[in-house]
């Protein structure tokens, strides 16, 4: 014979009626959580992506609708990550939806207080044409006055967030530029 108390048996008896209660209704708590899951990215277009904080290149799934980001998540299918994410690109869709987000090139003019939005071309013009004139008022000359190609009025500081590739396009660049003043943060 078991030995039970008045306060286990009740307990007992009221888990058992509301099990049956929940059995009896019908609810399915896999279904309600599947449901759930649905509900956010349903009717939404999925767009695959690289995250853009590493270089490491973890695969994330954007949800899009209605031309806004509901929804991101690591890339299950995807052989570097498998769908984890670390909790910078978990954050990823904040990039997109924050009021704070700057959509085109800003300028400070020489003297000004305030900012002003400018064209993308515009401002890749302007760096260019930047960049051209300090490596020509700037190149090296050695002892008969004759320029070396080389210039020291320039410096690349590379990112974590840039691949190899990356890294190895922008050295070939910078050092068709004349550029000696290479650099990396993963060396600093």
């Amino acid at each position: 014979m078991v030995d039970v108390t008045r306060r286990q048996f009740l307990k007992l008896s009221g888990a058992t009626a509301a099990t049956l209660a929940v059995v009896e209704l019908g609810f399915n708590p896999d279904k309600a959580k599947a449901a759930t899951k649905e509900l956010k990215i349903e009717r939404s277009t999925v767009t695959p992506t690289i995250c853009q904080y590493c270089s490491v290149g973890c695969g994330i799934l954007v949800h899009v609708k209605d031309n806004d980001v509901v929804y991101s998540e690591g890339d299950p299918d995807h052989p570097i990550n498998r769908g984890t994410l670390c909790s910078k690109g978990s954050s990823l869709r904040q990039i997109y939806t924050t009021d704070r987000r700057i959509e085109k090139p800003m300028y400070r003019a020489p003297g000004s207080d305030r900012w002003e939005e400018k064209e993308w071309d515009w401002a890749l013009d302007r760096i260019a044409e930047n960049i051209k004139k300090t490596r020509d008022d700037s190149f090296v000359v050695n002892e008969s006055g004759m320029p070396v190609n080389r210039t020291e009025a320039l410096a690349s500081l590379g990112g974590a967030s840039l691949e190899n590739e990356e890294c190895y396009m922008i050295q070939k660049f910078m050092r068709g530029l004349g550029v000696t003043y290479l650099e990396h943060q993963a060396r600093i």
